[in-house]
């Protein structure tokens, strides 16, 4: 049977299932993160959002909203099938944007938890490693659904100097092994604090590439925003299976 294709209109390329909402920030990304499109083994599509800086997100700034909305329907218009971000932060906006686009919109890695919890026993905590501890407040967390942080142990790297520098203070530069120290020491930290701690979550969109490091130090299953966007691709992307009895 022969299968006839049809033109969307104002869609000038095919093909790109996830679309990656990213801040206007001066960070290397190195293979891992979010923002590197060598991560993915499927093509990704990049949007900047005008004026979102990472003070903006960090700051909880909610008047960013339109112009995050805004390139949230241009990547709709270009044919994505989900719509996700490169800062967990961005959580605050996570209704507004689902609300008014029509694809799934997954914009921060804290969707995970309510899944994390439920794998886990109801007596375990969740360790999780965000860029800045302070700003991870309440508010995030009931933006995306988690009334209570009682089962969640936050620490933050805002603290640690590599990190600070590079990914907070943005000067331009990036050190991996001497970042990956740093969250291994934080991991680390989080179970001498709370040995209760029976998963890890890397919040910051940056840190998936220390995941591997934080896994070989703890022995832990480690989620981070590439555990989420493969997952959702993975449902808006089915394949079919070939193989044999």
């Amino acid at each position: 049977m022969t299968m006839i294709y049809k033109a969307r209109l104002g869609q000038q390329s095919y093909g790109v299932a996830i679309g990656i909402l990213l801040l206007e920030t001066f960070v290397p990304f190195i293979p891992g993160d979010v923002a590197n499109a060598s991560t993915y083994e499927f093509p990704v599509r990049f949007q900047k959002v005008e004026g979102f800086t990472t003070d903006r997100a960090i700051g909880k700034d909610e008047s960013i909203s339109e112009n995050l909305l805004q390139a949230s329907k241009k990547l709709e218009r270009d044919g994505v099938r989900a719509i996700t971000g490169d800062c967990g932060f961005m959580a605050i906006h996570q209704r507004k944007i689902a609300r008014n686009v029509n694809v799934p919109v997954f914009l921060s890695s804290l969707l995970q938890i309510p899944f994390i919890c439920s794998i886990i026993s109801e007596r375990d905590k969740i360790g999780i490693i965000t860029a800045d501890s302070g700003s991870l407040d309440a508010s995030v967390l009931e933006a995306v659904g988690i009334k209570t942080s009682k089962n969640l142990v936050i620490r933050g790297l805002q603290y640690q100097d590599e990190f600070a520098r590079a990914v907070i203070e943005e000067e331009g530069s990036l050190d991996p092994k001497a970042i990956e120290r740093e969250v291994v020491f934080v991991a680390r930290t989080i179970i001498k604090e709370d040995p209760g701690v029976k998963a890890i979550l890397l919040e910051c969109s940056c840190l998936p590439p220390y995941g591997t490091a934080v896994q070989e130090a703890l022995g832990l299953p480690v989620f981070d925003y590439i555990t989420m966007i493969n997952y959702v691709y993975s449902a808006v992307v089915k394949r079919r299976f070939e193989g044999f009895m």
